[in-house]
């Protein structure tokens, strides 16, 4: 069995994969926004103007769905992408 570090133990290519998840989720969060203010317009033109609530309500039901879809997808490429789950399959269980 080799010592070289692969996959996140590797500190080079982790610190590159950490940085592609967090490039995604910034990509992510303007896609967001983009989506938020959308929905808030239809909200608006329906059903007329917004109370506060209502519209702190939307950003983080809309907002908030969304970055946590994209986080938790983001961890899953990265977790598949970067070799940690086949890292799993081979733990030695001596």
């Amino acid at each position: 069995m080799d010592d070289q570090p692969r996959g996140l133990d590797d500190p080079d290519y982790a610190a590159f994969a950490w940085t592609r998840y967090r490039r995604m989720l910034r990509w992510m969060l303007f896609a967001t926004v983009i989506a938020v203010g959308i929905a808030l317009y239809i909200l608006d033109r329906v059903y007329g103007p917004l109370s506060w609530v209502a519209i702190f309500a939307a950003i983080g039901g809309f907002g908030g769905t969304m970055m946590m879809a994209a986080a938790l997808m983001g961890l899953a490429f990265l977790s598949s992408g970067t070799g940690h789950d086949e890292d799993v399959e081979r733990i030695d269980p001596d």
